[in-house]
């Protein structure tokens, strides 16, 4: 199931199945989306309901972390880094280092870098709480459909970081 979701860091498109959430990707505004996307889950949908009131619950400023199953594929290595996203307390940041050393590999700064860039659930996966250690916010995903340091930002100062 697809459904290309508005919020107020652009439409997200959220892939999902009976197991849990699959991807969320930052959509470019205007561009039609795959023909089987809908913009509301179907009637008896409970996780696409679930999916689509933690989200809401999350952008107005009610909802910290989400409880939705999810279900991102990668590496054994990307989906420890990805654990360890999820454990950084909202409105809270760590550094690529921080996470590395989490993760138990504290010299793997870049390829935390990488398991970062390659996440496939932003948002549901708190990829934004990690920034450089020399200060700024560093990249973001989704960059080339706009969705880079600006939406970071944006998702940062939501959670007052």
């Amino acid at each position: 199931m697809r459904l290309l979701l508005h919020s107020p860091v652009g439409p997200l498109l959220v892939a999902y199945d009976a197991e849990g959430v699959r991807s969320v990707e930052f959509w470019r505004q205007g561009e039609h989306p795959p023909a089987d996307t809908r913009d509301a889950p179907p009637p008896g949908d409970a996780l696409g309901r679930q999916l689509v009131r933690e989200l809401s619950e999350y952008f107005a400023g009610r909802r910290r972390a989400f409880e939705v199953p999810l279900r991102p594929d990668g590496t054994d290595f990307q989906r420890r880094v990805w654990k360890a996203l999820r454990e950084i307390p909202y409105g809270r940041t760590k550094s690529y280092r921080e996470v590395a050393e989490v993760v138990g590999s504290p010299a793997a700064v870049r390829a935390v870098g990488q398991a970062n860039r390659r996440n496939p659930l932003p948002i549901l996966i708190p990829c934004h709480r990690v920034v450089p250690a020399a200060g700024g916010v560093g990249g973001y995903a989704g960059q080339e459909v706009g969705a880079g340091p600006a939406v970071k930002e944006w998702l940062l100062r939501h959670e007052r970081c």
